[in-house]
């Protein structure tokens, strides 16, 4: 199968000619698109710069091999344009979905969401989805015309439902969010810049949440296999994975370990991307689409993996989950990760002079719940090692984190 040679732009595909247009109303540029320009304005902006500094699984301070956010990122900005390429979608807005997808993120990866959703539960809790998108349309505060990267409405609806609709067409939360609701931030924008939160999202958002899949899967591996926390011949015990183990050992017998490490991640990666365009092919011919609103009103995604390489995704999870998010190691450093999250929240509410300037500016005006969502913003717009050096500076003691 030829993939890389793309194919015209499909029929279903979302065009920058005939975007919704962005919320306050900008001219053209001359010399890009306005999907590109999204593209542009995240890669700029200083949200983005901060996921190198932030971490994937291990701190950063652990190794200069390992993923962060930012390698992580473009690894599913490389992916997702290829599977745009193949399936004859905008590569450019498959790009800006993956290169903003992880912005949300907070210092410490999920060990620091989870400490800030704890202690903001009464208020509406913390999601990662929803911080990416408060950074794109307000905290990132650098244009003199608006506040946020002004963004296009499909970028936005993307960035938003790249994992699928929100809510039902009567405004009950979808079973993502059954337990405590759609997040508070995407329902007060959403009532001033309508996304649809019931529909399915464009294409290429689909195209940008699998590759996602695909690429922590495969670099999950590699860094897991790197840190000595499983080896390869644990991995022959896991189905899809351990065929490509006994191909590799059977072709290359005296190849050397990195090499072999490598030669299992690259062939997850274009199996997985194989699988995905086939499988898509296989659902957008059944749909017979006409428009990207009919893949918006489809009754499911049309991009994703197959029953069979859907399994393959449920078993890679299922052995990472016990062996490298849950392993000893990174649970303890993850745990002290949430302490340092928990002490630095409770020091800035208590002592809000002690917050930078610009986050310090208007702070008494705020009622209590914007306090602390002040706060809370401040502390995930860190990266792992400011959040650390704040931590020591109004802390006798401050973790380790190895």
């Amino acid at each position: 199968m030829a993939i890389d040679s793309g194919r015209p732009r499909a029929i279903y595909a979302a065009d920058p000619g005939a975007s919704r247009g962005r919320l306050v109303a900008e001219p053209a540029s001359p010399t890009r698109n306005d999907f590109r320009r999204d593209c542009d304005r995240i890669i700029h902006s200083a949200a983005f710069r901060r996921l190198a500094y932030k971490t994937q699984v291990f701190i950063f301070h652990e190794g200069d091999h390992y993923r962060t956010r930012l390698t992580h990122t473009l690894e599913v900005a490389q992916i997702a344009r290829s599977l745009a390429r193949a399936l004859g979608c905008d590569e450019d807005l498959a790009e800006v979905l993956a290169l903003s997808h992880d912005l949300g993120h907070t210092p410490f990866g999920h060990a620091g969401e989870r400490a800030l959703d704890r202690i903001l539960r009464h208020a509406g809790g913390f999601d990662h989805n929803a911080q990416a998108l408060r950074i794109v349309t307000d905290l990132e505060r650098r244009y003199a015309d608006f506040d946020g990267l002004n963004l296009t409405w499909e970028t936005l609806e993307g960035l938003v439902k790249h994992n699928g609709a929100l809510m039902t067409r009567d405004g009950a939360p979808t079973a993502r969010y059954a337990a405590h609701g759609v997040p508070k931030p995407i329902l007060a924008y959403n009532r001033r810049h309508d996304l649809e939160l019931w529909s399915q999202a464009s294409a290429e958002a689909q195209i940008a949440a699998v590759a996602d899949d695909i690429a922590y899967n495969a670099h999950d591996i590699d860094d897991g296999l790197r840190a000595d926390l499983f080896t390869l011949g644990d991995l022959s015990s896991v189905p899809f994975l351990g065929g490509i183990v006994r191909e590799i050992e059977d072709r290359y017998r005296s190849l050397e370990p990195a090499r072999r490490v490598h030669e299992v991640t690259r062939r997850v990666i274009t199996r997985m991307i194989e699988d995905v365009i086939a499988e898509s092919e296989r659902r957008i011919a059944a749909l017979k689409p006409q428009s990207v609103a009919d893949i918006r009103n489809a009754p499911g995604a049309v991009v994703g993996f197959s029953a069979a390489m859907a399994a393959v995704d449920e078993a890679i999870k299922g052995f990472l989950y016990p062996r490298m998010y849950r392993h000893n190691r990174v649970m303890r450093v993850m745990t002290n990760a949430e302490s340092v999250v928990a002490d630095l929240f409770m020091h800035f509410s208590a002592s809000p002079d002690d917050l930078s300037d610009e986050w310090r500016d208007g702070f008494d005006a705020l009622d209590l719940t914007g306090r602390e969502r002040r706060v809370a913003d401040y502390i995930a717009g860190m990266t792992d090692r400011y959040a650390l050096a704040e931590h020591a500076r109004f802390f006798k003691s401050t973790p380790e984190l190895r």
